[in-house]
């Protein structure tokens, strides 16, 4: 897909929680056709120690609104400074980067997404378009504590939610993989997105059952265009930068010791 270079306005910065902050923008022409797994690069403005921009995936596209969604984590100087940027000012974002999830073609699949942490992000942009095209996926959320959880409104509009948390204090106590979803549902196939322990549990349990399942990586990305090299993975095919050639592998692709 074509990559764009704009300067978009924000429409909208929501603070969800202490970590967490959601960031709607707007352009005033069409904003380019996007798909769910794929990612922008932000540029930050107004932060002495940040010099490269920040790769965050895009998490929703409401194209009545001409808006694209990004839940940024602030975690860092980079991801801080962004989560302060004003409705009316203007970020510049690469976009669209990356490949995208691939989408089921028999319409009788019982789909599960599984997101964790800030991972949730591109999981609301594919239950999205999967509820589009006639499907009811379910999603399994996982987070440290109920605070950590966040757009569960959002995500309840797409599909059937089921949520995790590891004090207990939403949801079933515990990991996503260890949820009483799992065994009740003959799932056809699984998409995840979170922190790599997460995913490599869930890749783990799609192997044991034949479940088809696709991750999407969080390698760290410094130019988002396979010039740097450093979000390179080992896959059964040779090194690949996840900018480009991912970031959404199939599990059969990563050489994972799972």
């Amino acid at each position: 897909m074509k990559k764009f270079i704009l300067d978009l306005v924000v429409s909208e910065n929501i603070r969800l929680n202490d970590t967490n902050v959601l960031l709607k923008m707007t352009s005033s022409a069409p904003l380019p056709e996007m798909k769910p797994g794929q990612f922008a690069e932000l540029r930050v403005d107004g932060s002495p120690t940040t010099f490269l921009r920040r790769p965050i995936s895009i998490n929703f596209v409401d194209k009545a609104a001409n808006e694209v969604w990004f839940l940024v984590q602030t975690i860092g100087d980079g991801t801080k400074q962004l989560a302060k940027t004003a409705k009316g000012n203007i970020i510049n974002v690469v976009l669209p980067l990356g490949n995208s999830f691939s989408l089921p073609v028999n319409q009788s699949d019982k789909l599960l997404l599984i997101g964790g942490g800030v991972g949730i992000a591109p999981m609301l942009f594919l239950g999205a378009e999967l509820k589009s095209m006639g499907y009811n996926p379910t999603f399994l959320l996982g987070a440290r504590k109920a605070k950590d959880l966040v757009m569960l409104d959002q995500f309840s509009q797409y599909g059937d939610v089921y949520t995790t948390t590891e004090d207990g204090t939403h949801g079933e106590q515990g990991y996503v993989t260890h949820h009483s979803i799992l065994p009740a549902v003959k799932f056809d196939r699984i998409y995840t997105c979170g922190p790599k322990p997460m995913m490599m549990a869930v890749a783990k349990y799609a192997k044991i059952h034949n479940i088809t399942c696709e991750v999407s990586l969080e390698n760290k990305m410094a130019c988002g265009v396979g010039a740097c090299l450093c979000c390179v993975e080992n896959t059964v095919e040779g090194h690949k930068c996840v900018c480009t050639e991912g970031p959404v592998f199939n599990i059969n692709e990563l050489l994972w010791q799972i």
